[in-house]
């Protein structure tokens, strides 16, 4: 059986990277381990060397004040790179200029080009530039996935969007989540102790990207609202500490075992975004045990029922503190076991990668890679 040979590239690899470059190291890390499959990372660096054996650095320069991310100049050495790896597949990860390389050097091997359609760039630049902005980035999107041979969207909301922009060949690929690192025994009772917080502490928490569209704001005003016992602590600031009475900030966690026991010692996650175009966070809250607050809108109500958590109907500050009420009048424990099971039937990492793998099959005419995948979710 000759092997198959998959590399993925994108610029979304930096220090402080969230959810697509965990979703690419757990597909390095799955497909390495699989028999008859290569996996390749190719990835921006400081100098053009193996980081390890399954992962290529590109050298490419720093942007200032961009928090680590780096963004190649000379995408002609780009494309050679990818050329020299000989994939039988190549994946861009992000719709920039390493995706245009993707293409090219698609085309030069004659293989099939994936995107994986991790942002909304069109939704993101019209809320910071406006709807002229909004409708040049629809343009664009639409010029640039035309062009690949399938293009994967990780939610249903995504997928709708990129559809009603012209786009056809367009599937659902959700991501996954370790089952295994994050899970219920990573709880930590001694969590309340250390944060300085009483025993009987309604803990919410939040990690991610210290950002506009995570709606921070909001969160710390539903804290402040819903009033004692209730605290919030939020993961991935800059400024640890704590930012008032009842929120508590920790620094970026780089290791995602204290990250799984921060999780999994919380009552629940507290999520008010409404723009995500999937939210592993969810998904790793989940698979800890632990349920989950958020808006009714987008992709995580995709991910999130009344089984599972609690869905404000609404993005106001008393909208989301009702559902947080309601969370804890129902049994936040046996939501959380229901979480858990969800993530074991259907989000594992394994799973996930072995229906990928069927989408990779047809692109390829490789039956072989078609036996060691799983039934796709719907």
């Amino acid at each position: 059986m000759r092997t198959l040979h998959i590399v993925d590239t994108t610029l979304f690899f930096a220090p402080h990277s969230g959810g697509v470059k965990r979703y690419l190291l757990a597909k390095n890390r799955c497909l390495n381990a699989m028999p008859g499959i290569r996996h390749t990372l190719l990835v921006p660096g400081a100098r053009s060397a193996w980081a390890s054996p399954g992962i290529l650095q590109q050298r490419a320069p720093c942007l200032p004040f961009a928090g680590g991310y780096r963004v190649p100049w000379r995408l002609r050495h780009w494309r050679d790179a990818l050329c020299e790896l000989k994939p039988d597949l190549i994946e861009a990860g992000d719709p920039y200029q390493l995706a245009w390389s993707v293409l090219a050097a698609a085309d030069r091997l004659g293989v099939p080009a994936v995107a994986f359609a991790h942002s909304d760039v069109a939704r993101l630049l019209g809320s910071i530039f406006g709807s002229l902005a909004e409708a040049a980035a629809d343009t664009y999107v639409r010029r640039l996935y035309s062009r690949f041979d399938l293009v994967l969207a990780p939610s249903k909301s995504v997928a709708s969007k990129l559809r009603a922009r012209g786009i056809e060949r367009v599937v659902r690929q959700a991501l996954g989540v370790d089952a295994e690192l994050f899970h219920p025994r990573a709880r930590d009772p001694a969590l309340r102790d250390e944060l300085g917080l009483p025993p009987e502490t309604r803990l919410l928490v939040f990690a991610g990207r210290i950002a506009g569209e995570k709606r921070i704001p909001l969160l710390c005003e539903v804290v402040e609202q819903l009033g004692s016992p209730y605290h919030l602590l939020l993961i991935g600031g800059a400024r640890p500490g704590r930012r008032s009475h009842n929120v508590t900030e920790l620094a970026y966690q780089s290791d995602p075992r204290n990250v799984a026991r921060l999780l999994a010692s919380a009552d629940a996650l507290l999520h008010a975004g409404v723009h995500e175009t999937f939210g592993l966070i969810v998904l790793e809250t989940m698979a800890c045990g632990r349920p989950v607050v958020a808006i009714d809108a987008g992709a995580i109500a995709e991910l999130v029922d009344d089984s599972v958590g609690s869905l404000a109907r609404g993005d106001s500050v008393p909208a989301i503190a009702a559902a947080v009420h309601s969370l804890y009048e129902r049994d936040p424990e046996a939501l959380g076991a229901n979480a858990r099971r969800r993530v074991e039937q259907q989000y594992g990492w394994d799973r996930i990668f072995s229906q990928q793998l069927n989408r990779y099959a047809r692109l390829t005419h490789r039956a072989d890679a078609t036996a060691l995948a799983m039934p796709e979710t719907p």
